[in-house]
């Protein structure tokens, strides 16, 4: 067992999610969608999701580590078949070539929505037959007065019964996104769309074979990680088969167990990261790197329990809170200097006065608030604005420089 203090923890962890400082992305220089593609494959997935009070969170997780990235590389990526969007950690986008992989979550999930996709029966029909016959076509397409319960009805049922078809056939695997225009997503039959030599390999892999190999993609994207995450493999697995498949890779000399002064969880690392490890920087201090605000699904903050064992920062998505019951706000983002997270900020864009709205901001506990720090935070926003389309950055009365 190798025992750590927390700053290398956090360095070490930085370094794995390409957030430290010294990676080459930090450089200013033109982006194109292979090098978008390069970091993708680099975090093993990216989550994605709707929301989009400033952006959507696929696009600000990279962005925060490529400057100059755009939306519209992650969209080229898509159309070109190099990514596809499935469960991984939640929705994520993927590079193509782990499609064969992802089998057991596939079976899993066609097991779980068998008798959902059967109760709208001759819906489904229509869906598939279409997209067969007419090619990829956006949820627009399908027209349909009937409303059912959706996934996201807690109610009356208010989702389109074609759009349900749609999202059950998607979760299943038998269709994917294919491309995204605007807010439209373009469906297509997988079978189809997928490359064929990936497609035979996803025909010929072993569920076991996958199942492994999906275990490794998952240890490489957590880059260090606990046995008690029930994420672990993105599987499902009981604790005693979690336990199993750690003990075996330990003892394989695969994994090694790692001891993190102060903290009583333990944790894991694969043994080809040791010198990573060993090797991690000295600590930055916060006005002396990039400020970075992270939006709430970023790959670094996956597992809450981790950022508080490693940066005593405590974070909640809140955007699903009622407002009465909010500490800090619906799209409250962590800000992350050096290698610690020092704040959040709640932000949002007015699109009529092109305008980055700061509505909290609020520095952690302890955190030094100094002139240069505030420099740094405020370069930090002007170039956040400008990725997002903002002109200026607006502080609501009261907001700015809380500690």
């Amino acid at each position: 067992m190798l025992k750590i203090d927390k700053p290398t923890a956090r360095r070490f962890l930085l370094k794995k999610q390409k957030l430290w400082p010294e990676e080459e992305q930090f450089k200013e220089s033109k982006i194109d969608a292979s090098q978008v593609l390069q970091m993708i494959k680099s975090l093993e997935c990216v989550q994605i999701d709707p929301v989009a009070v400033v952006e959507k969170n696929q696009h600000l997780t990279l962005a925060a580590r490529m400057p100059g990235y755009h939306p519209d590389h992650l969209n080229e990526l898509l159309s070109g078949h190099k990514v596809f969007e499935y469960k991984a950690n939640e929705a994520c986008v993927i590079p193509i070539e782990d499609y064969p992989i992802f089998k057991p979550i596939r079976m899993r999930m066609h097991d779980a929505l068998d008798e959902r996709i059967k109760a709208l029966g001759p819906v489904v029909d229509h869906v598939v037959d279409r997209l067969k016959k007419e090619g990829p076509l956006p949820s627009r397409a399908f027209k349909s007065e009937v409303k059912v319960h959706g996934y996201w009805d807690n109610k009356a049922p208010s989702t389109k019964e074609t759009s349900h078809a749609l999202n059950l056939l998607m979760d299943t695997g038998e269709i994917r996104v294919v491309e995204r225009i605007g807010l439209d997503r373009i469906f297509g039959i997988t079978e189809d769309t997928v490359p064929k030599e990936i497609w035979e390999k996803a025909d010929a892999i072993s569920v076991y074979e996958a199942s492994q190999a999906l275990i490794e993609k998952f240890i490489n994207a957590y880059g260090i990680f606990d046995s008690s995450d029930l994420r672990f493999g993105w599987q499902r697995m009981k604790a005693a088969d979690r336990k199993i498949e750690i003990e075996n890779r330990v003892s394989r000399g695969e994994l090694v167990p790692i001891e993190v002064e102060g903290v009583k969880r333990s944790y894991f690392i694969r043994a080809e990261d040791v010198d990573l490890l060993e090797s991690a920087a000295s600590p930055l201090p916060p006005e002396d790197g990039p400020i970075l605000f992270l939006p709430p699904l970023d790959n670094l903050l996956w597992r809450r329990e981790r950022l508080e064992d490693f940066f005593d920062f405590s974070y909640r998505w809140e955007i699903y809170i009622p407002k009465e019951k909010r500490q800090y706000g619906a799209y409250t983002m962590p800000i992350l200097a050096g290698d610690q997270l020092i704040g959040r900020v709640d932000p949002r864009v007015d699109r009529e006065t092109k305008t980055l709205v700061i509505q909290l901001f609020e520095l952690q506990p302890g955190v030094k608030n100094t002139k240069a720090l505030q420099k740094s935070i405020d370069r930090a926003l002007h170039r956040f604005a400008e990725f997002l389309g903002a002109r200026n950055v607006r502080f609501e009365i009261g907001k700015k420089w809380h500690n």
